[in-house]
């Protein structure tokens, strides 16, 4: 309790220093007239002047206890100022945090009180701002002044381990003090007051392994050779107290499980000292014997073993490796074994550990020593071929029977049993070749062609005669040589052209050759123009000598008027035993270009051009001429619209007393007034038939038309039919248009009518343009293709060519 006393008095001491100066008097200050005046005017109604008032705060305590469980609240302390005479006629206020929900001050004494509990762990301290007035004017009588409220700490709160329960690990064997972990313990109390926040760590669990440090919390081993092969996981259990570990401090706790890593203190060792083993003799080179272990107590890289075999006496037979996985060594075939030579090995195996740990060199060496002792088991094995395979050439289209290689086969048993020999069915399907079963010579059966198969692959079974069930087999590869039975030709369609200013010499083209035969790299060809040819050549054949060739010209001064396409014989020979040769032809093209040399057009117009004329004058002339058809037809149309309005009178033309009327009669396509059918034919005219564009009349009997049927005089038909329209008396009073269609039957002359006419005219044959020579040539083509243009642009194009 002196203690405590004795800090609250320097607590005090400190915020008299601090906090308190704001509250003491400051000399000079002067109060505004226009706010509040000083206040003793203000009550006896003195000068309205400036005047000093001193001030001075007065309070009894600024420190409330967290957790307070009373009944009444809290006192905290007192505030007083020296312009309050007691009198009742200064007011206090306060404000700032807290102030009327957790502070509450008596506006006549000062007094403060804390209307519940408070902690500090929440909030440490509360800042308020406190201020005297007039309680009559409620004029401030002072500036405001800020003070704090700080809330004294309890232990409440005991330490905790934030980050419990722990994982640690130390290796094994490790000497005593060595570190493993640092725990520490948080505690949630002032630790400027008191010991309430002052830790102190104990190990309740976990003695006399390890230990920690009192005040830092610090884990280290306090027994020395821990042995991870006798034990291999610790749980410690830590205490840490507040109060500096005296009675009555809060305490918490954690668990830390402790593990002992591995090191390498243990050698391997062997189960037994001797190991039998067998193989069979037929084991192929590179199988597995057998297998043997020696066992490490460590575990991870430290129990990783290596197996060497000790050279003696049968360890060149043998190999050994470690398997990864369960650190077993693999004892592997080297070379191949034979029981008639040797029925017995044995050899050393030592094995060491591969990461060793130089601490614990002094415990003896980390190795172990075991013997193996094999036996060779006696096989009857199938007979063995002299190579593996067997690669054999042979030219296609040899003669069959012909002989082009052997394979050879022996049984290596002690009993020395006769091979025969066969071909495998399944890679031979087309019987193309034959062995002999006895010496094992490889003969033909068929003609071979290499542009079908150039490669056979067969398989010879070899068979013991003492024992059939023992066999083996022999890749054969058959390679079948090419002869030369294909002549070359030109490697691709070649489009050559000849420009028509080309100089003497020049090479227009650069041309090769390909061939069916093999081999493709190493082919020879040659090329050369025929012996005999055109007296007057054109062009010639150059012979680069690397399997290309280049056609150059032998004049100047190529015309497309005169000759356009010239065609030239190209004779190629191929460099093989028998020399075969073939002629390929070149079209070469007379072309124009430009002055070097540049492609400018090979088509036919060109030829038709006059000199001098280039493709955009062409281009313009046809632009023009095109503009002026478009011209001339527009104005046909607007002359032919002119004239049918002028054909027309106008119904306002009342120049003339004339009554005009235009009615007409139906004419053909009026069916309704009249029978068509009837007029076209007489044969088809049906009794009682009465006329559709007047009423008949009852008295009135309708005349059947009088008319051969065998009659071919139409001119007599249409009289008669002519004087009965005339005279009949139930006509219309108008003009109407009877139409006579008849045209007779049976006519050996077929119908002449253009009505009946269902065919366009008869499409006129131009291939005589083809007969008037190269200029109208293009010409030609163009009517020969039956374009649907028309006539008249026929014309127009006909006449610029001309």
């Amino acid at each position: 309790m002196l203690r405590r006393n004795c800090l609250l008095l320097f607590l005090c001491f400190l915020f008299e220093q601090s906090s308190c100066a704001p509250f003491q008097s400051r000399p000079g200050q002067e109060w505004p007239h226009s706010q509040t005046g000083p206040p003793a005017a203000g009550r006896n109604g003195g000068s309205r002047g400036f005047q000093r008032v001193k001030r001075g705060w007065v309070w009894n305590q600024f420190f409330v206890l967290e957790e307070y469980m009373g009944s009444d609240p809290q006192y905290v302390g007192k505030l007083h100022t020296d312009l309050d005479k007691g009198d009742s006629a200064v007011k206090y206020t306060l404000s700032g945090d807290g102030a009327g929900t957790i502070f509450t001050i008596d506006q006549i004494t000062g007094d403060i009180h804390a209307l519940r509990s408070l902690d500090r762990e929440v909030k440490p301290y509360y800042t308020l701002r406190a201020q005297a007035v007039d309680i009559e004017t409620n004029r401030p009588l002072e500036p405001e002044s800020e003070f704090v409220i700080k809330v004294q700490d309890i232990n409440d709160n005991e330490p905790k381990f934030l980050e419990g329960p722990y994982t640690a690990s130390v290796p094994e064997m490790s000497p005593v003090g060595t570190y493993v972990m640092k725990v520490t313990a948080t505690d949630a109390d002032d630790p400027t007051y008191g010991n309430s926040a002052r830790v102190v760590y104990s190990i309740l669990h976990g003695q006399p392994y390890f230990s920690v440090d009192p005040k830092t919390g610090v884990i280290r081993t306090a027994l020395p050779n821990m042995d991870r092969e006798m034990k291999e996981l610790y749980q410690v259990l830590i205490q840490a107290k507040d109060m500096g570990g005296q009675l009555g401090g809060l305490a918490g706790t954690t668990t830390i499980n402790i593990t002992l890593s591995d090191v390498n203190d243990n050698p391997p060792r062997f189960s037994k000292s001797i190991f039998h083993l067998r193989v069979p003799e037929s084991s192929a080179v590179g199988s597995a014997v057998g297998r043997i272990k020696a066992h490490d107590l460590d575990i991870g890289k430290n129990a990783e073993v290596e197996y060497n075999i000790v050279p003696g006496d049968g360890g060149a037979m043998f190999d050994i490796t470690t398997n990864e996985h369960n650190q077993e060594g693999i004892i592997m075939l080297k070379k191949p074994l034979d029981y008639e030579t040797k029925k017995a090995y044995t050899f050393k195996v030592e094995a060491s550990n591969a990461h060793l740990d130089p601490r614990f060199h002094n415990f003896g060496p980390f190795k172990d020593t075991a013997t193996v002792k094999i036996n060779v088991l006696d096989v009857d094995e199938p007979p063995v071929f002299s190579k593996p395979s067997y690669a054999m050439d042979v030219y296609e289209d040899t003669p069959q029977g012909t002989i082009i290689g052997a394979v050879t086969a022996q049984d290596l048993d002690a009993g020395n049993s006769p091979v025969r020999y066969s071909i495998d069915w399944k890679s031979d399907l087309d019987s193309f070749f034959d062995i002999d079963p006895v010496r094992g010579t490889i003969s033909t059966n068929e003609l071979l062609d290499r542009e079908s198969i150039a490669q056979h692959n067969i398989s010879v079974v070899a068979t013991k005669v003492n024992n059939p069930v023992l066999t083996s087999k022999v890749a054969v590869t058959v390679h079948v040589l090419d002869i030369n039975e294909f002549p070359p030709e030109l490697a691709m369609p070649y489009e050559t052209y000849v420009c028509e200013s080309a100089k003497v010499g020049q090479v227009i083209q650069v041309i090769s050759a390909r061939d069916q035969d093999l081999p493709q790299a190493g082919q020879k060809f040659s090329f050369k123009s025929p012996q005999e040819g055109v007296k007057t050549k054109n062009f010639t054949i150059r012979d680069f000598g690397n399997n290309t060739a280049g056609v150059m010209t032998l004049r100047v001064g190529f015309k497309r008027r005169s000759q356009e396409i010239y065609h030239l014989p190209v004779v190629i020979e191929d460099g093989g035993l028998q020399t075969l040769s073939s002629t390929g032809t070149l079209t070469i093209r007379v072309c124009g270009c430009d002055t070097d040399g540049s492609l400018l057009t090979c088509s036919a117009e060109a030829i038709f051009l006059p000199v001098g004329l280039s493709t955009g004058a062409l281009i313009a002339i046809l632009v023009c001429i095109v503009i002026l058809l478009v011209i001339v037809v527009l104005y046909v149309g607007v002359r032919r619209q002119k004239k049918k309005e002028t054909l027309m009178t106008s119904k306002e033309d009342i120049r003339d007393n004339v009554i005009h009327y235009d009615d007409e009669g139906g004419g053909e396509e009026d069916t309704h007034a009249f029978d068509m059918g009837t007029l076209r034919n007489p044969k088809v005219i049906k009794e009682n038939m009465f006329r559709r564009d007047v009423k008949p009349e009852l008295g009135l009997c309708p005349r059947r038309p009088v008319a051969s049927q065998n009659s071919a005089d139409i001119s007599n038909f249409i009289s008669l039919r002519l004087q009965e329209h005339e005279g009949d008396t139930s006509a219309p009073p108008y003009d109407s248009l009877a139409t006579y269609a008849y045209e007779g039957e049976g006519s050996v002359a077929e119908s002449l009518s253009s009505i009946e006419s269902v065919k366009g005219e008869t499409e006129e044959d131009y291939d005589y343009l083809n007969e008037w020579g190269p200029r109208f040539k293009t010409l030609a083509g163009i009517f020969g293709e039956r374009s649907e243009m028309p006539q008249w642009s026929w014309f127009v194009i006909l006449l610029f060519m001309v």
